[in-house]
């Protein structure tokens, strides 16, 4: 059986086109915040934004964030399949982390996991929110929420959806934890800021 590979490849290169769109970047200059790079952690996602003080960019940036990658997947799919699908979304990881024209320095990828993973599995994209919510709600530290809800995403992909998503799930979870290498290390350190923090971290 052979396997027709430019779908895949036009899959993957349009989720990283759409995953690079520096909406928190874009968004903070529209409102007259000035950079967002110089501010906080520097990286362009909505927890980055939030500590501008303005909530409803912040907000903004987290659905915007959530929707570049959600509608790849969703074009993916129905032009090319559910495999095409699953590679939209690590395109789209991959370029909200690692935007070409940001000099690779771009986000941490929370949102854009979870607009993965409600585009691939909605059930899954939920249970996400949910554990990520259940741990930002006790222990008040957003690092930890989405770390412990990256862990467990796989798990519930392969219980919702199939091995190949879960596959999927998890190497977008290896790059969550990669992104947040710096918040682990402070996490082991006892240094994590806690939620409402305006420490220079993230």
């Amino acid at each position: 059986m052979t396997i027709d590979i430019m779908p895949l490849v036009l899959a993957l290169v349009l989720g990283y086109l759409a995953g690079s769109i520096p909406f928190g970047l874009i968004l903070t200059h529209a409102a007259g915040l000035g950079d967002i790079r110089k501010i906080g952690s520097g990286n362009i996602g909505a927890t980055n934004v939030l500590r501008t003080g303005n909530k409803k960019v912040a907000a903004a940036t987290l659905v915007l964030d959530a929707l570049k990658a959600a509608v790849p997947v969703v074009v993916a799919r129905y032009f090319w399949g559910e495999e095409a699908a699953m590679l939209a979304a690590v395109g789209a990881f991959f370029g909200h982390c690692f935007p070409v024209w940001l000099g690779f320095k771009g986000g941490k990828g929370v949102a854009v996991m979870i607009g993965s993973l409600l585009a691939l599995a909605w059930p899954v994209g939920l249970i996400f929110c949910t554990v990520w919510l259940l741990i930002a709600l006790t222990r008040k530290i957003s690092s930890l929420s989405a770390l412990t809800a990256a862990a467990t995403a796989p798990i519930f992909a392969y219980l919702f959806g199939s091995e190949w998503l879960s596959m999927t799930v998890l190497v977008l979870a290896l790059l969550l934890f990669f992104q947040h290498r710096e918040n682990i290390a402070r996490l082991l350190s006892g240094t994590e800021p806690r939620i409402g923090s305006q420490k220079k971290a993230s």
